[in-house]
């Protein structure tokens, strides 16, 4: 059976950089098996599949090259651009919505950009044992910052460093750090630090689902977004950098936007935009 496979970057700056995802149209009769198959032969950080929904415009299945996982940003973000520009999704259309095996999300489209409803993330401490664990799987001594984990469905543990040479010196044990998400049956790491030009800029690490590191998180980049509106900034919209320090670079930009309640983070849309660059045939 041969496959159709469109590859988009998504969360581009500039029109460069992102992250690419490979999405797959009119996945209804394909079985999970075939799925996990086409994502590992795909060999991207994420496969979207888009099937019909009785709940919701599409269905979304996501899976890395060897699991499948509830929800993924920047393949949520590239199938949604695809979908517009190949005109299944009208061109005035301003919202739309998928389910997912984690509920049904909604979508929002500006511009040329698309945005993803994400649940408000529950923060949770580790034990100080777990922590020092943490710390040593990245080869860093006590940073003055304490990890934490992060949920809204997709679990990572969010760590802050002092700087962005920190953070470019980190040394990952990826052997250490999928020990350590199966423990907490996190997705991966999301280390991040402050810098000029945005609110933060960000490494992800998730050995665990087959990725040693990726170059934009729509998922944790929200959560991190929200952790940073409890802990550190009085605002609603974020600017969140990744990819910056891979190699080669592939610098990306997630937008986050928080719905805010009586103080708290409710909700938010994660997001930004997507490009095609390339079509494949697998066969399986």
């Amino acid at each position: 059976m041969q496959i159709a496979i469109n590859i988009l970057n998504a969360f581009t700056t500039g029109g460069r950089g992102g992250n690419p995802a490979a999405v797959v149209l009119d996945a209804d009769d394909l079985s999970s098996e075939q799925k996990q198959q086409i994502a590992m032969l795909a060999g991207l950080s994420e496969t979207a599949f888009i099937s019909r929904s009785a709940i919701a415009d599409f269905k979304f299945d996501f899976f890395t090259p060897v699991r499948q996982i509830a929800d993924c940003g920047h393949a949520t973000v590239a199938a949604f651009a695809y979908l517009k520009q190949t005109g299944r999704i009208p061109e005035q259309k301003t919202t739309s919505n998928k389910e997912t095996i984690d509920g049904r999300r909604e979508i929002i489209f500006k511009g040329q950009e698309v945005f993803m409803e994400q649940k408000a993330p529950v923060f949770s401490q580790l034990n100080a044992d777990d922590a020092m664990s943490v710390a040593a799987s990245l080869k860093i001594a006590d940073t003055g910052y304490t990890p934490l984990i992060s949920d809204n469905g997709n679990r990572f543990v969010l760590l802050e460093v002092a700087s962005d040479k920190a953070l470019s010196a980190l040394k990952p044990d990826m052997l250490q750090i999928t020990t350590i998400s199966a423990k907490h049956k996190l997705i991966g790491y999301y280390i991040f630090c402050n810098v000029p030009g945005a609110d933060s800029t960000t490494r992800m690490f998730a050995p665990a689902y087959g990725i040693p590191e990726e170059s934009a998180t729509g998922m944790a980049a929200g959560q991190l977004a929200a952790y940073l509106y409890q802990s550190k900034y009085q605002k609603q919209h974020f600017q969140i950098h990744q990819g910056h320090f891979m190699n080669p670079s592939s610098p990306s930009l997630i937008q986050v936007d928080l719905d805010i309640a009586d103080g708290k983070v409710t909700s938010l849309f994660a997001g930004g935009s997507a490009q095609l660059v390339s079509k494949r045939i697998v066969e399986i």
